[in-house]
């Protein structure tokens, strides 16, 4: 059965978009270099994934917020990064605009 977490998609995509290896990657995230690149690869492809605790530094290292791990949706994947680049104050703003308009279900 093929892992159906979002984890492993979301990884890869902003690994990537950041520009940097598995190897280097993992480096900065504290594992040892002879590994490093090996567990990235394992949660890439799905086969172990990281805990929360994890999840929370591979996103502050790769600009992204915990919240796009588990995003199924593209698009919601990047409003999730989008909004979180927002200020608070700006968020609230959104907030309260969103809350504000009619719901339309397509």
């Amino acid at each position: 059965m093929p892992n159906s977490s979002p984890i492993p998609l979301r990884l890869l995509q902003a690994r990537t978009a950041k520009g940097i290896s598995q190897k280097e990657l993992g480096i900065r995230l504290g594992i040892e270099p002879g590994s490093a690149s090996s567990r990235m690869t394992h949660y890439e492809k799905g086969r172990h994934s990281p805990d929360y605790q994890m999840l929370k530094r591979i996103g502050k290292e790769l600009g992204v917020p915990v919240a796009y791990f588990f995003c199924e949706s593209d698009v919601l994947a990047e409003l999730i990064c989008k909004i979180d680049k927002l200020s608070k104050k700006r968020q609230l703003e959104l907030l309260r605009q969103l809350n504000a308009s009619p719901s339309h279900v397509e």
